[in-house]
């Protein structure tokens, strides 16, 4: 049985105890706050639970063998390290860090230390992505050729980051999760439109090697709520609507073929090829449920982390680049830094 403290309790925090309290293998013993008034909240949501006022008396609690932090980025080097240094396992909601150079040196630390270091990237854990990634790992969908994600709402305006590290994280996480290769450069562009606060509306383009491209359009003030992709590949392509209740993946077997006269280099015709749609059946498990369960088992050795620290630097990478062609108005930008 680990004992896991929850490090902050404002809006992810609440979930995080909720599922880790019922997990199996898993005892969720201390809850860390600064508000008072989210304290008690904590004490009445998890009577069980030592309620405490800081991260460091979470850390230090007897019962700790893990922590889970779920506070503002800019605190998550800082508490990780005190955690891992203290032997604690560490899970950190996203976006990992500020820096690839804090997540390279905490990294370091868990290794030091021989502690579990995760990153809570919540999609890869999901029915839907996971199935998109079996299609993708089977051939179903040929050769990718594009990602293509809008991802808007309206709020929650953040003060410590802006849209690209708040939104366009979980495309991040899951293009990570689904891909064998990252990518090598990124153009972004973006725009606040509240004076002194972080850009609100963003657009993001990945490229690969190959002719792999990535689209990503984020925005906290659109009048509604879309959370829609759209993959496409060779052999057929996805539609993927995480809004949806029961049809979260629609799978087209539709594409284009190039027909070609060999005789006559300019005689080269587009074919469409339209064919059945199919919506496959997806369970209902809590994707956050199965990230607390596979946390657990990773910690007890039984399994390998899905979304480990070395997949949180990666998609981090990214969003720095991103950060920096936002600031060139899209000028891309190699994702080690270079200018492509």
């Amino acid at each position: 049985m680990i004992g896991v403290a929850v490090v902050g309790y404002g809006y992810w925090g609440p979930n995080l105890a909720r599922n880790f309290a019922v997990t199996e293998g898993a005892r969720l013993t201390c809850i860390a706050e600064c508000c008072a008034e989210r304290r008690e909240r904590a004490r009445h949501d998890h009577p069980s639970a030592f309620v405490a006022s800081s991260a460091e008396e979470a850390i230090e609690w007897w019962e700790t063998d893990a922590v889970v932090i779920a506070t503002p980025v800019t605190s998550h080097y800082e508490i990780a390290k005190a955690a891992l240094r203290a032997g604690k396992h560490v899970l950190v909601e996203k976006p990992f860090v500020a820096t690839s150079a804090e997540a390279d040196d905490l990294i370091e630390e868990a290794r030091r230390a021989d502690r579990l270091l995760m990153v809570d990237h919540t999609f890869p854990y999901t029915d839907a992505v996971r199935a998109l990634k079996r299609m993708i790992d089977d051939g179903e969908l040929g050769q990718l050729h594009y990602y293509d994600s809008v991802r808007v709402n309206l709020g929650l305006f953040q003060h410590d980051v802006n849209v690209i590290w708040d939104l366009a994280v979980h495309d991040l996480s899951i293009l990570e999760y689904l891909l064998d290769r990252q990518p090598c450069a990124v153009s972004a562009t973006g725009m606040s439109h509240v004076p002194g606060q972080p850009e609100n509306i963003a657009f993001v383009t990945l490229f690969y090697e190959d002719d792999l491209i990535a689209h990503l359009h984020v925005n906290w003030m659109s009048p509604v709520k879309v959370r829609r992709t759209l993959v496409g590949g060779s052999r057929r392509m996805v539609v993927y609507n995480d809004l949806e209740v029961d049809e979260k993946l629609r799978v087209y077997d539709s594409g284009v073929t190039l027909e070609t006269d060999p005789d006559n280099i300019h005689a080269m015709r587009v074919g469409y090829r339209t064919g059945d749609l199919s919506v496959p059946k997806l369970g209902g498990v809590e994707a956050l449920g199965r990230l607390a369960s596979h946390f657990v088992e990773c910690a007890g050795g039984k399994a390998e982390p899905v979304t480990g620290a070395e997949s949180g630097r990666n998609v981090v990478r990214v969003l720095e680049a991103a950060s920096v062609s936002m600031g060139g108005r899209g000028e891309a930008v190699e994702i080690g830094g270079g200018r492509r």
